[in-house]
């Protein structure tokens, strides 16, 4: 009876009493409830905010979606639909490049309706536009795969505005098909006139072939310019429907600003060709302008080295102050000698590629040549070289210590520049970057390193 008594006893008093534990489980029953709460009201995964609205049905509590507020619940709806719509239109567009191709230019050329000249006219640089697309929209689909196969329904890692810049090789592209499109109509309007067989195949072709949905050859023909007109429209979408914070916003915005300048660019290409059409006019901005400038003397450089666009790189570009000192001068009494002039340079790299396709993600091989263009603005959108470009592997490149504010290219048995910029410490930038590629170049970078007074004879030596 003694055991039993000390045994109730026992059961009865675990050591913490009765009146504390009532207050544990009154506490524990607190905190549950202030965890109901706070998951009632969690915070938005996107804005933070806490205005979630309550969930009755316990399947979309489940869900992701059910994290977020309901105004970022519609930015991302808006986003996916709008991520969608700028895949979908390129696959669209792609379409109509390969009717134009299959239906029209291989057909006519297969029967010889017209002459290979004639049809580059009419057709332009059609097939790299096709070569463009589909790289394009492959990598696209690729992105679009990849999020629904990681269980990322509203395609928040899809990152539009990227895969955009990786391929802005594609404007210059769409650049020569429009600045032609109007000698292109010109051309097919003559030729249509003159060639009968042409003109009945144009016809029966539009009448009963389906696949043109009843659209002529010159309705096809204006699918290009009509796209890239179309991408500024796209992008803006996606960046309204993009938060800040997002990963792709700044290069979603970059691409917009990108393809707007090459737009204004192709637009005073066409008026200086005095060619009345023009593309959609987007609002100017000293920035813009920069760029549509830059574009200008990129094509500018290009056309001068003759290198292929896909294997150039501009290394640096902008402005600096060049002279041409008398021999000695510069070293004996220092810059301020010297006779200054504003000029645009250009540092062109020509890399060789190690994939044959310009488009794949292919490291850059080594350097086959590298130079300096140098440009006077004219400040009427034209461009005047000041001289042939400079090849790095016969200059050689050095400062002086009295001098530090300036470096001296000098031409082998040719000439001598020297060059500044108004900032010092760019001014190191560009010596340090020309200096790196006319000693990568140039069989004479063997000899003890490339000394100026080894090659040439001057009165002076630089380090």
């Amino acid at each position: 009876a003694t055991r039993t008594k000390s045994a109730d006893v026992e059961r009865a008093d675990s050591g913490i009493g009765q009146m504390p534990a009532r207050k544990w489980r009154n506490r524990a029953s607190e905190t549950l409830s202030s965890l109901q709460a706070w998951e009632a009201h969690r915070p938005c995964t996107d804005c933070g905010e806490r205005d979630l609205p309550v969930e009755t049905d316990v399947q979309n509590c489940n869900q992701r979606r059910a994290d977020l507020c309901e105004k970022c619940h519609k930015r991302r709806t808006e986003r996916k639909e709008s991520v969608l719509e700028f895949v979908n239109t390129e696959a669209s567009y792609g379409e109509d490049l390969r009717i134009i191709k299959e239906e029209f230019y291989l057909p006519m050329q297969a029967a010889g309706l017209l002459s290979q000249e004639q049809l580059q006219g009419i057709f332009s640089n059609i097939q790299e536009l096709i070569d463009l697309n589909e790289n394009f929209l492959e990598i696209l689909q690729e992105e679009i795969d990849q999020a629904f196969d990681q269980g990322d329904d509203d395609l928040m890692t899809v990152c539009i505005g990227e895969i955009f810049l990786e391929f802005v090789n594609m404007l210059p592209a769409f650049q020569t098909y429009c600045l032609q499109q109007s000698s292109s109509v010109n051309m097919l309007n003559a030729l249509e006139k003159e060639k009968e067989l042409l003109r009945i195949f144009l016809n029966v072709s539009q009448n009963d072939n389906t696949a043109l949905r009843r659209m002529n050859l010159r309705s096809f023909l204006m699918a290009p310019l009509q796209r890239v007109t179309k991408y500024p429209l796209l992008l803006s979408r996606i960046i309204k429907a993009t938060t800040e914070y997002h990963p792709d916003h700044s290069s979603l915005r970059e691409a917009k600003s990108r393809i707007e300048s090459h737009l204004e660019h192709i637009n005073m290409k066409t008026k200086q060709e005095g060619n009345t059409w023009t593309l959609r006019s987007f609002r100017q901005d000293s920035k813009k302008k920069r760029e549509v400038i830059n574009i200008e003397m990129r094509e500018t450089a290009l056309k001068t080295v003759g290198w292929l666009r896909e294997e150039t790189r501009f290394v640096m570009e902008g402005s600096l102050q060049l002279a041409q000192p008398p021999d000695g001068q510069w070293v004996k009494k220092g810059s301020k000698t010297l006779k200054f002039q504003n000029m645009q340079v250009l540092l062109l790299v020509n890399m060789k590629r190690v994939s044959e396709s310009s488009l794949e993600s292919a490291e850059p091989g080594p350097v086959k040549d590298a130079v300096l263009v140098l440009i006077r603005d004219k400040n009427n959108g034209k461009f005047h070289l000041l001289r042939e470009p400079l090849r790095l592997s016969n200059c050689i490149v050095s400062t002086d210590p009295d001098c530090d504010d300036t470096f001296e290219l000098i031409e082998i048995r040719r000439e001598a520049f020297v060059f500044r910029d108004s900032d010092r410490a760019r001014t190191h930038h560009w010596f340090r970057q020309i200096r790196r590629y006319s000693r990568e170049l140039g069989s004479w970078k063997k000899r003890r390193n490339a000394l100026p007074n080894i090659m040439i004879s001057t009165p002076h030596t630089r380090p």
